[in-house]
């Protein structure tokens, strides 16, 4: 045999293989598992890191770059006043179980979440709403009793997305939406495993097959787990002081992104001695941020002097406002009657982002005559019991992950127990506002009185450290919403 054609064999006999096929499915590793899968009824963020985009969709959603973009609303139009909304809605659209979707499944769906028994986390995102008409099937006619400048942004919220009256009521551990995977299993403390739904209304858009969420919490299995290939992703690692090393390794792509978190130490402004703004000053003059950013998460994260997000356009840098001054924090706290010290604890969520900053202002505070005590609590379930609801703490720890959640500190019985009328009838007014410029000046007023008053210790912006495997594309860099969206998710061959 000529060696010509022993090649031309062999390359005929290579082109006859099969070829390999990309992956169709994923496993996405989380640090918290979510205690129920529907978004409308509970505050936490893993249930939205799960759910949201994959199982349930909005009238709108967020995309990767924090813009609002159409999705069970095709288009919509709205009036010269800004007081009514009309939405004109996709048709042919299915839930999970068959029932069709129309615009009754909008009303119903917002007007649960605006009842006064409802026990939706983001309330006042329906709280404008005067009425909502259904003039046909394919339209929703939503009319507010005041303008919102935020209103569309909100609509893409996950505590905003549709659900049905059919299947609602069991959404919690039995999720029905009209997204592009259908839920299959949920084994409690290890995962949610979801498979492509053949009926989604955009046929051609997803990739995957099944994609699975695990749930790992200890930072060191987490990477254990991604350099074994048991987990394909880590949207946010919580190990960086090894993440480097993931930039390094040509197996994997590991992405520092941005989130909308703002990682602050509450305290319980109804209780003594946090109930005196020169002790809350002092603690705050105790701190310094870039030591904490260092020693918490090597360096990643952006400190922050107010609760703003840094990625917002309407961001004020605040950090001069009480800067790091251990002798000033001193003076404060003699002036407020604490010259010979004081005892405090803070209750610490199990996330080693909460457990390393609370050990190093421990020891911050130490340096300024303040002991505290950290007492570990379990996140989401008792943390929620004991700090959110019952408000039994003196301080705690946690990011909040939802954009443009600066109201939080304007709402009635929320944790940190802060009352600030000046504060509540501004952020109201900003709420109302539709022009942008005028909006962004009250958000600014805003941010200058929480950063003099000091509610809650303000401490930085949570990074995104993302690490993946360097075959797998369409994750998203930055988290401009709380979603772990992977929809756009697919492995090169």
């Amino acid at each position: 045999m000529s060696k010509r054609f022993l090649a031309a064999a062999l390359l005929l006999s290579v082109s006859a293989l099969p070829a390999f096929a990309a992956k169709t499915s994923l496993v996405v590793g989380m640090p918290i598992e979510p205690p129920g899968l529907d978004p409308t009824i509970a505050a936490p963020v893993a249930i939205r890191e799960v759910t949201l985009a994959n199982l349930y969709e909005g009238l709108v959603r967020i995309d990767r770059n924090g813009k609002v973009q159409p999705l069970l609303a095709k288009s919509w139009e709205i009036s010269p006043d800004g007081l009514a909304y009309t939405f004109h809605l996709h048709e042919g659209v299915k839930f999970h179980d068959g029932t069709a979707f129309d615009s009754g499944d909008v009303k119903f769906a917002f007007d649960r979440a605006r009842d006064p028994k409802s026990t939706n986390a983001q309330k006042q995102i329906f709280a404008p709403i005067d009425s909502i008409e259904t003039p046909d099937s394919a339209t929703v006619v939503i009319k507010l009793k005041e303008t919102s400048g935020n209103f569309l942004t909100y609509l893409g919220w996950g505590d905003a997305v549709i659900v049905a009256p059919e299947s609602a009521a069991d959404n919690a551990a039995n999720p029905v939406g009209t997204g592009p995977f259908k839920f299959k299993s949920w084994t409690r403390g290890d995962k949610v495993e979801l498979v492509r739904n053949p009926d989604y209304w955009q046929k051609d858009k997803v990739k995957l097959e099944s994609v699975t969420f695990r749930f790992i919490s200890d930072s060191q299995a987490q990477v254990a787990a991604l350099r074994a290939g048991d987990i394909d992703a880590f949207p946010n690692l919580a190990a960086p002081e090894l993440f480097a090393e993931f930039q390094k390794d040509p197996r994997f792509k590991a992405v520092a992104g941005n989130t909308e978190g703002e990682t602050v130490a509450g305290m319980n402004n109804a209780r003594k001695p946090f109930d005196d703004a020169r002790v809350r000053r002092a603690l705050m003059h105790a701190i310094d941020r870039k030591a904490l950013v260092e020693g918490a998460y090597s360096g990643f994260g952006t400190p922050i002097g107010s609760f703003f997000s840094p990625n917002n356009p309407a961001y004020v840098d605040m950090t001069g406002v009480i800067p790091y001054d251990p002798e000033k924090a001193k003076a404060l706290l003699k002036e407020a009657g604490y010259a010979n010290g004081l005892s405090i604890s803070i209750k610490t969520p199990q996330m080693a982002y909460a457990s390393r900053s609370a050990e190093l202002m421990a020891a911050m505070f130490a340096e300024v005559g303040v002991e505290m005590k950290i007492i570990p609590t379990e996140f989401p379930a008792k943390w929620i019991e004991e700090v959110f609801k019952n408000k039994d703490y003196d301080l705690t720890i946690v990011s909040h992950t939802e954009p443009l959640d600066i109201d939080i500190f304007a709402r009635d019985n929320y944790y940190f127990n802060y009352k600030n009328d000046t504060f509540k009838a501004l952020i109201a007014d900003a709420a109302r506002t539709t022009d942008e410029k005028a909006r962004f000046a009250k958000y600014a007023q805003a941010q200058k009185i929480l950063a003099e008053d000091v509610p809650a210790l303000f401490l930085f912006q949570l990074p995104k450290l993302g690490v993946w495997n360097a075959k797998l594309q369409g994750m998203w860099e930055n988290s401009p919403i709380p979603i772990n969206d992977v929809t756009e998710a697919s492995w090169t061959e």
